[in-house]
């Protein structure tokens, strides 16, 4: 597991130090990636067994996928299909390329398993993401895009900004994300409101396709606003949603958590499922909900399964534990299901709620 080490754990966990090692992490899966041979060693290292399901239309050979943000620029997708990923979310891009907030920008507190971000959207715009996707091979596994606001485009037009970005990518995805909720933006939580997303969404819906559109939320909203949102969603036919993007709260104090930005990781566990739960109960357990935040494990992995998420995704877990958490947590989800004498995933979502 050598090799696994040194191209994967040491340079994600130097990845809240510096860009310049995220991009190092980047590099080293593309070009591990890149030949047959490669490949072939990363799937002995770590691909996991399969524990396929389905979602709004979609097959997936296992229920864990990459959260957006770990690629932004869609740079690795061999990569992370490779080395045994159910799906990938790259992103998230915004009409126009723009560099993002300031550096430094990413902080990692290993006490707390914890990373603090306010990248601030830096990404290369629709245009160029749309040309890089075009000339790229496409991964065999669901490849979602996160489409955020540009910081230039006022909330009045916000609606607009999205759309164009769907319209020149759609060809080459097989869904959206609609990213309202990174604190990181000025002001665009507040497109969270139930009228200005319900105009995003519908732009959005017009250039998609048909291809499946969710809504990522933030987890500090009021459980109301949260049903509020829910509800404005499948309304206008959202496949589901993404629960949840960072949190601008902080359960500690510390020189890094003073840090401002989005935080992810285990500190945001307890919530994101809270949120998942809340959902699935708002809506019956009928409308898929991708979980994220804080998973480590396959307990935590289950843990937001049973409380009502049909897919899950990890990024803050890439950096501590490497890539080896991919096969931890699926071949952990395997035996969970085979030890409730379970044949599918589709029979543990929800179960902790009754469904």
């Amino acid at each position: 597991m050598g090799l696994g080490y040194s191209l994967f754990v040491r340079p994600f966990l130097a990845l809240m130090d510096s860009e310049k090692a995220h991009s190092r992490a980047i590099l080293g899966i593309k070009i591990a990636s890149y030949t047959i041979l490669g490949r072939m060693l990363l799937r002995i290292l770590y691909r996991p067994r399969k524990v396929e399901t389905k979602a709004f239309g979609l097959d997936f050979p296992n229920p864990l996928g990459l959260a957006a943000g770990m690629d932004k620029k869609a740079e690795a997708m061999t990569g992370w299909e490779t080395i045994g990923f159910g799906f990938i979310e790259v992103g998230g891009i915004t009409e126009h390329e723009q560099d993002g907030n300031p550096k430094p920008r990413m902080f990692r507190s290993s006490k707390h398993k914890a990373l603090i971000n306010r990248m601030g959207f830096n990404n290369p715009g629709s245009e160029k993401m749309s040309e890089h996707l075009a000339n790229s091979k496409k991964p065999s596994i669901p490849l979602l895009l996160n489409v955020g606001k540009s910081k230039s485009t006022s909330l009045a037009d916000a609606h607009l900004d999205y759309a164009k970005t769907v319209e020149r990518c759609e060809p080459y995805v097989d869904g959206f994300v609609i990213n309202v909720s990174s604190p990181n933006t000025p002001n665009l939580r507040e497109l969270q409101k139930d009228e200005d997303l319900a105009r995003i969404i519908d732009a959005v819906q017009n250039y998609s396709g048909g291809k499946p559109v969710l809504v990522k939320i933030a987890p500090d909203l009021e459980d109301i606003q949260i049903k509020s949102i829910v509800d404005t969603a499948r309304e206008l036919g959202c496949a589901g949603i993404v629960a949840t993007n960072t949190t601008i709260t902080r359960p500690f104090e510390s020189s890094i958590m003073s840090e401002k930005g989005g935080l992810s990781g285990q500190p945001l566990k307890s919530r994101s499922t809270e949120v998942i739960r809340l959902i699935a109960d708002h809506t019956d357990g009928n409308w898929p909900i991708i979980g994220v935040g804080g998973i480590s494990n396959a307990e935590d992995a289950w843990e937001k399964i049973t409380n009502g998420a049909c897919l899950v995704q990890i990024y803050s877990s890439m950096v501590f534990n490497g890539a080896s958490v991919i096969k931890d947590i699926v071949n952990g989800l395997d035996r969970k299901l085979k030890s409730k004498g379970l044949v599918s995933l589709d029979q543990a979502v929800g179960l902790a709620r009754g469904d």
